[in-house]
């Protein structure tokens, strides 16, 4: 007889492969005309998992967001088959004039056998990015990459993002010189960095695609 055990240690990654499942995408777009989205979640074990599902507003909240229900929010899936979890907006109040981002967590909870006595069973969590992206918004989300505008201001240097579109910073480099954070640059904001290069006014970069692919190199200089 099979059970499923609650986990002792969780991982939190944001990987396309997780221990035992695999989730289709890195990323949703839910666009505002849309009645749901959904995302596959494929078990190539030899072992069934029970899978759990749920929408928060913070990568490091716990609180499930009311503003998309996923479902089935729990549910078995089989060895070796292919299941989806889908998300359905429940039409309260968010921006028109930008998008809005969220973060969709997929745990996954291995089953155990009556005699795995001393057996540690892992429940691995991977969170995916959820944009919600309103009709009619000015620009392409494809091209909004190009728009960033940099500035030099002393010892660092601001990163404005004129566009209504969050934007995924894959690489970002000063002089050649990579910035290894992780950036996502909310739509109509401006950050600051330190600079890595203090010579140098060469920017470039890339930033992730609505598909999770790497965009063209884009090059400019500080203003």
């Amino acid at each position: 007889m099979l059970r499923f055990c609650l986990p002792c240690i969780i991982m939190i990654i944001s990987f396309y492969s997780q221990a035992g499942i695999e989730i289709g995408g890195t990323r949703l777009i839910y666009n505002s005309n849309s009645r749901q989205v959904s995302i596959s979640v494929r078990n190539p074990d030899d072992t069934p998992y029970l899978i759990q599902a749920w929408v928060t507003k913070e990568n490091t909240s716990t609180d499930v967001d009311n503003n998309f229900i996923a479902t089935p929010p729990l549910f078995r899936i089989e060895p070796h088959s292919q299941s989806e979890v889908r998300l359905v907006y429940t039409g309260k109040n968010l921006p028109t004039d930008r998008e809005s981002m969220f973060w969709l967590s997929i745990k996954s909870i291995p089953s155990s056998q009556n005699n795995d006595v001393n057996k540690l069973l892992v429940s691995v969590k991977s969170m995916v990015k959820l944009f919600y992206r309103p009709a009619g918004l000015n620009g392409s989300p494809g091209d909004a990459y190009e728009k960033l505008t940099f500035i030099r201001n002393g010892d660092k240097f601001d990163v404005s993002n004129p566009t209504p579109y969050y934007i995924s910073i894959y690489d970002l480099s000063i002089g050649g010189v990579s910035i290894k954070k992780p950036i996502t640059l909310s739509p109509l904001s401006k950050e600051s960095f330190p600079l890595t290069s203090k010579t140098s006014s060469q920017v470039s970069w890339q930033s992730i695609t609505d598909f999770g692919g790497i965009s063209e190199r884009k090059t400019t200089n500080f203003k």
